[in-house]
């Protein structure tokens, strides 16, 4: 850690957990983790206008049905969610991907995005199809995968659907982006609707400073996915938000500086089998780092 990072648990210690205690209706503890988390019970938390958004990757719950994973994610507290396949098929018909979109939007789910989406083929029936599905279960933007020279055709479609799409990029063992930098030289001088996903993990196993792609990329930066990792070069050190070595506040902050309109999607992808009480803690750390910030502003 460099001097110019604030430490993470001194950060909560002092602002975080108080401040977010007041918010929230509990008592400070001495780990802001504690303080917020909430039980399945509890109602969704209001966001502030203009506020950093905090979503879920329903990858997340990859290994639960959409009812399940519905019923689940009520315990997180957020109504933003960005689905993949897995919750809402590509094959399905466009009769049943309407229903899966009320059923969706019955539990009081806002879906904002897709993905990720392959881009596999450089077709237009293909990639016709693909904003197809995206607009017929109601995803204003795609969370996409391709290859370098399908990027333009992405862009022809986003004018033509009036439907974002953020490329996601995948880390060392990615030959086509592997980090922000790849995607930004893409998609620098292509319609606004079409820019990045960072995902963070995969962006600081690359040895790229996340914080300053963030700032360098600005308005491009239409969607996050967020996860921490105790080894910033080991995807398998993996572990809850908060634990590990990722600097949220200084990534938050910066997301601030570039007024993100995104939103930070939490892609848990570790204890597959029973994800929920690390993301509950995931989105606790999250929700304290937001409420240490905005206390500094305030003092």
């Amino acid at each position: 850690m460099t001097e110019s990072r604030v430490p993470r648990r001194d950060f909560l210690a002092t602002s975080a957990a108080t401040v977010a205690g007041a918010v929230l209706g509990v008592g400070a503890v001495p780990r802001v983790v504690e303080a917020l988390t909430v039980s399945h019970d509890a109602a969704p938390l209001k966001t502030a206008a203009g506020a950093i958004k905090l979503g879920i990757a329903s990858y997340s719950l990859r290994k639960f049905p959409l009812e399940k994973a519905l019923e689940m994610m009520k315990a997180l507290r957020t109504p933003y969610v960005n689905f993949k396949s897995v919750h809402a098929p590509y094959e399905a018909s466009p009769q049943e991907r309407a229903a899966t979109r009320q059923r969706i939007q019955d539990a009081g789910f806002r879906i904002v995005g897709g993905g990720t989406i392959d881009f596999t083929k450089d077709d237009d029936d293909d990639v016709r199809a693909l904003f197809t599905y995206a607009r017929d279960m109601g995803m204003p933007l795609i969370v996409a995968t391709c290859n370098p020279p399908v990027v333009p055709r992405l862009e022809k479609f986003a004018k033509q659907f009036d439907i974002r799409v953020a490329i996601h990029n995948h880390g060392p063992e990615d030959t086509k982006f592997p980090s922000p930098y790849d995607v930004l030289a893409a998609v620098k001088n292509l319609d606004p609707r079409v820019g990045l996903c960072i995902d963070i993990g995969h962006t600081v196993r690359t040895g790229t400073d996340v914080v300053k792609a963030i700032g360098d990329a600005g308005p491009r930066v239409l969607d996050l996915h967020a996860k921490d990792l105790r080894d910033l070069k080991d995807k398998a050190s993996q572990c809850i938000v908060g634990e590990g070595a990722i600097p949220f506040p200084e990534i938050f902050r910066a997301l601030e500086q570039i007024r993100f309109g995104g939103f930070v999607n939490l892609e848990y992808e570790i204890d597959a089998d029973d994800p929920l009480p690390g993301m509950k803690q995931s989105f606790a750390y999250m929700r304290g780092v937001l409420a240490g910030i905005a206390s500094a502003r305030r003092s």
